[in-house]
């Protein structure tokens, strides 16, 4: 027989939880909260892009790619992929059925980076009515986007290095971008990742044109690309901006002998400048 006073009792306490009902500026606080924790990736890729475009990295690294990866520890595929879903979400916001059901994270914004963006509001649209009005899963998003790719499809027959031009057609994205040349550093199924003279983007294939250069030609176009680069600032002259502004444009792939006077002479300003802080 076992001993009573070795037995270990167990009592235990069931207690009722009172659940407090939240007044209704709690209620709103909440809303509000958790609608910044979903925008958060939003948030984030809309601040890598201006980042970008405005060089704001230029005073402590070279590159956007090892800025990002030195202060946010992104790699330059997750930097892009921010950027990307930004643009995709910015493109959303502008139908009014989406206002209360938007992308809560970068996985269900992804898929669409690949679609044009009347593609993009016609596949969100489907992945809602498929998720039953609610916020879809990324699965359901691709699996929408497959097929809009398959019904659609176009060979993607661009080089890396390759130099194009750019086209807007009825992309608002690619505002002020029209006659631009680019160089692909990157080819994706049915776009590109294309650098331009301030920075780079991801293009629809029906939104490029190749040059046809030749090799060389196409290395040229890289060195002007790079020195071009090196130079541009939002905080440069405006009349310098313009110049830099049209060397983007070219249709040719040399400078003259004149632009490249004045690309040296900025060159060796920024040099000077750098030189004595």
């Amino acid at each position: 027989m076992s001993n009573p006073e070795n037995q270990v009792s167990a009592d235990i306490t069931i207690t009722s939880v009172e659940i407090q009902e939240l007044s209704d500026e709690e209620q709103s606080d909440r809303l509000h909260l958790e609608r910044r924790v979903e925008r958060a990736f939003f948030e984030a890729g809309k601040a890598l892009a201006e980042l970008r475009d405005r060089r704001l990295y230029r005073s402590t690294h070279s590159t956007f790619e090892e800025y990002c990866l030195d202060r946010f520890g992104y790699n330059r595929s997750r930097s892009y992929q921010l950027v990307d879903a930004a643009i995709v979400v910015d493109n959303l916001q502008k139908c009014p059925q989406f206002v209360d059901i938007l992308p809560t994270a970068e996985g269900q914004v992804r898929p669409m980076t690949k679609l044009e963006p009347q593609e993009q509001q016609e596949a969100w649209l489907k992945a809602v009515e498929l998720a039953g009005g609610k916020v879809p899963t990324g699965r359901i998003v691709k699996d929408v986007v497959q097929r809009i790719m398959e019904s659609t499809q176009v060979p993607n027959t661009y080089q890396i290095s390759e130099v194009c031009q750019i086209l807007v057609k009825d992309n608002p994205e690619l505002k002020g971008k029209g006659g631009c040349w680019a160089i692909v550093s990157a080819v994706n199924d049915f776009s590109c990742i294309v650098r331009l003279w301030h920075g780079e983007y991801t293009v629809g294939l029906q939104h490029l044109k190749s040059y046809n250069y030749l090799p060389a030609e196409c290395e040229q176009m890289q060195l002007v690309c790079d020195r071009i680069n090196r130079v541009y600032s939002s905080s440069l002259e405006e009349s310098v901006q313009r110049f830099l502004e049209s060397l983007g444009k070219l249709n040719r792939a040399y400078l003259t002998a004149l632009e490249e006077k004045v690309l040296s002479l900025l060159e060796s300003e920024i040099t000077h400048k750098e030189a004595w802080g």
